[in-house]
């Protein structure tokens, strides 16, 4: 009798790695709203029932951004109240300004979250402020939040380089994530929006916010695989104990106001280097695949992720 083969990937754990990571999906807003025509809201509602059934627990939505900035997630009214009922699976949304939490809020999103920059540059791109005028307008909506009961995320981009500035000095990303923390952010995203990071950048920004008073639970990161580094980066975040990976199914998205900015880090990438290492994710990566595989097809082009082409080719 022939045996089975053993199943891949080996799983052959590190020390000093966490035992189980969260992984925030983005793709459903971060990676559609990249997209240069609009997902029919169904298609988007399915994608994220099936990001759900494979295991996800926490799914970003949409944005309540005003449509005439991000026209591809416009119907985010019409969106959160096909999915908001999915049991065991949090649903966060993004929200610009009071407008957009009120919107929110009265679609009953108890998760939302605000994207600020830690570079002028972008700042003045992304949202037409300065970076402390934007941290002014992002106060009071995540004061208001707070008193609803919501959790509140706060995005930083450009953490690691910005195309516009170059190298961005780690005192000045600080000094944007101590801001969010005190005006009551729960958690913050790192994120590396062209996707320049490097591991040992990560493990040094990561050790100055502990030093600067944040705590290594409360963070996130949200690596771009421009040059490759998303994974190194990743893993480099484990090293240092961070347990909340931000990744997107079939590697879909960019970012519309940075155009060197490439996909974000694949979720199925992510989840077989972790089954590999031991972490427990709660995902199943053959549905997860096979989502991808579906949104692919409605997209009209195969999926960026490695594993995506490696493992629906094995299947046909």
């Amino acid at each position: 009798m022939t045996a089975e083969p053993e199943q891949l990937p080996m799983v052959v754990p590190a020390s000093d790695l966490p035992q189980r990571v969260r992984i925030h999906e983005v793709g459903a807003r971060d990676g559609l709203q990249n997209e240069k025509l609009a997902v029919p809201t169904e298609i988007k509602a399915e994608f994220i029932r099936r990001l759900a059934d494979a295991g996800l627990t926490t799914i970003e939505a949409t944005s309540f951004v005003h449509p005439k900035w991000v026209p591809q997630l416009a119907d985010a009214e019409q969106l959160f109240p096909l999915v908001q009922e999915l049991k065991g699976v949090h649903l966060p949304v993004l929200v610009p300004n009071g407008r957009g939490l009120d919107r929110a809020l009265a679609l009953g999103a108890d998760r939302v979250a605000v994207f600020a920059s830690a570079t002028e540059s972008f700042a003045k791109a992304n949202l037409n402020r300065t970076v402390d005028e934007s941290l002014g307008v992002f106060a009071p909506v995540v004061a208001r939040a707070k008193e609803t009961g919501a959790h509140v995320r706060g995005y930083v981009s450009m953490c690691f380089g910005d195309p516009w500035e170059g190298a961005v000095p780690i005192h000045q990303v600080v000094r944007v994530c101590r801001a969010l923390m005190d005006m009551g952010c729960d958690e913050l995203s790192l994120g590396d929006t062209i996707g320049v990071a490097t591991p040992g950048h990560v493990l040094e920004l990561l050790s100055v916010l502990n030093e600067e008073g944040v705590p290594t639970n409360v963070i996130g990161v949200h690596f771009h695989d421009t040059y490759g580094q998303a994974l190194a980066n990743t893993y480099a975040a484990l090293e240092h104990g961070v347990t909340t990976i931000d990744a997107s199914a079939g590697g879909l998205g960019g970012c519309p106001y940075a155009k060197s900015a490439t996909g974000n880090l694949a979720t199925e990438d992510l989840v077989w280097m972790l089954q590999g290492l031991g972490i427990d994710t709660g995902v199943d990566l053959g549905r997860l695949v096979a989502t991808s595989v579906w949104m692919a097809a409605h997209l009209g082009r195969p999926s960026p992720s490695r594993t995506v082409r490696a493992l629906s080719h094995k299947e046909q």
